[in-house]
């Protein structure tokens, strides 16, 4: 216990919860091997002190440690600051450069939000904790490097995992030892500690008076929900100290500094809220509405295909079966009239009957049509040109002949 109070002495972390005493212990332990550590915890409750504690507590304390965010670099030039580049690689690669992997050779490197990481590179990554070796983009030359990876994510790795954005090899070899913050809110003993140091520490800065809670303000203080854990209670505390004239913070004027409503962090992310049944709602929706469109145009497929079958029965029967999908179990009052109205859009004329060829009739129909617009044509053009049959012929488009042969064929008595 003398040990872990003397960590939070030297790195200036405050309070004595019994998860975070415990955090801190673990740290203390794991820090003279070269053990990969992954640090998990919501957004805001000092995840970033214990990679130091690490790297200073190891046989790397004389080493350099670099600190990467890694979900403030582009996805385009992660790699690169990773793991350097060569001259002419991509497009303003004008010089060769080392990356972060192989500068903090050596050293400690702590990959923070570690969970961003595109897939891509997270095999990279991989490669670098089973054996020390990477590339440098553009280039095919293998190189070593000798880095302890610390890393740290506010994400729920498992369920990125389960989503295919995490690897899960990349956790299981990050996390050899995993070790969990708690959030604030668990630490209720601790909320006025914390107080009362960013309120020294800002009374200093700002030079002016420490502000301090009345013992109503301390109970309030503590029953907050505190979404942005550390993060969030320091900004109340630099607030209040810059903003009021009196010294002794209220609970009804301390109210007045803290959120009304519960606000989760992006990091904290709730799937069940009133939102999220809205756009599943939505989704299903979408979904009813492309299916009715998919049916739709696999009826209009099918009543195409009828003009051209010979098989009316058949036909007649897959009609029918895509109505019932359309429908449901039952078809319409009129069982029959989504089949009959199908043929009537495409052929108004013609009345179902099982008895006759529908192919035959509708083959029968078209070339009678043409054979009266054919006739009728051709004896207006005659009449026009007063029976001269060559003029007639030069109207109409054809060869003379083929006109003498269409008078034959039709008997005009001319």
């Amino acid at each position: 216990m003398d040990n872990v109070q003397n960590i939070k002495q030297r790195f200036g972390i405050i309070g004595n919860d019994t998860q975070l005493n415990f955090a801190i212990g673990k740290a203390v332990r794991v820090a003279p091997t070269e053990i990969s550590v992954l640090v998990t915890g919501e957004s805001g409750v000092g995840k970033e002190v214990f990679p130091r504690i690490i790297h200073q507590l190891s046989n790397r304390k004389h080493g350099k440690f670099i600190a990467v965010n890694c979900g403030a670099i582009p996805e385009g030039t992660i790699d690169s600051e990773l793991f350097g580049h060569e001259k002419g690689s991509f497009t303003g690669a004008t010089q060769t450069r080392s990356g972060y992997f192989e500068v903090a050779h050596g050293g400690t490197i702590f990959l923070d939000e570690v969970g961003e990481l595109p897939l891509a590179t997270q095999v990279r990554l991989l490669r670098v904790l089973e054996n020390g070796e990477f590339l440098k983009v553009g280039s095919s030359k293998v190189q070593k490097t000798d880095v302890r990876v610390v890393a740290a994510t506010n994400v729920q790795i498992m369920e990125a995992i389960q989503k295919g954005k995490f690897r899960e090899d990349l956790y299981y070899r990050l996390s050899t030892v995993e070790i969990n913050l708690p959030p604030l809110r668990e630490r209720k003993a601790d909320i006025h500690l914390l107080f009362r140091k960013f309120a020294a520490d800002f009374a200093q800065k700002y030079r002016m008076p420490t502000v301090r809670l009345d013992e109503q303000a301390q109970g309030f203080l503590e029953q907050q929900q505190w979404a942005g854990n550390i993060r969030q209670l320091r900004n109340i505390a630099e607030q209040l100290s810059v903003l009021e004239k009196e010294r002794t913070i209220t609970a009804p004027l301390l109210r007045q500094y803290l959120p009304t409503t519960k606000i989760n962090l992006p990091a904290v992310i709730n799937k069940n809220d009133s939102g999220g049944d809205f756009t599943s709602e939505r989704e299903i929706l979408y979904k009813v509405l492309f299916d009715m469109k998919s049916d739709l145009n696999d009826l209009k497929k099918l009543t195409h295909e009828l003009m051209n079958t010979s098989n009316i029965d058949q036909a007649k029967a897959q009609h029918e079966g895509l109505i019932q999908k359309i429908y449901g179990e039952k078809n319409p009052s009129d069982e029959t009239m989504p089949f009959e109205a199908a043929h009537e859009t495409t052929r108004e004329s013609t009345t179902y009957n099982d008895n006759f060829d529908y192919a035959e009739e509708v083959q029968e129909a078209e070339t009678l049509s043409l054979q009266d617009k054919e006739l009728e044509l051709i004896v207006k053009a005659l009449e026009r040109n007063k029976g001269r049959r060559k003029a007639a012929a030069a109207e109409l488009g054809i060869s003379e002949r083929t006109l003498y042969r269409k008078i034959k064929q039709f008997d005009l008595d001319l």
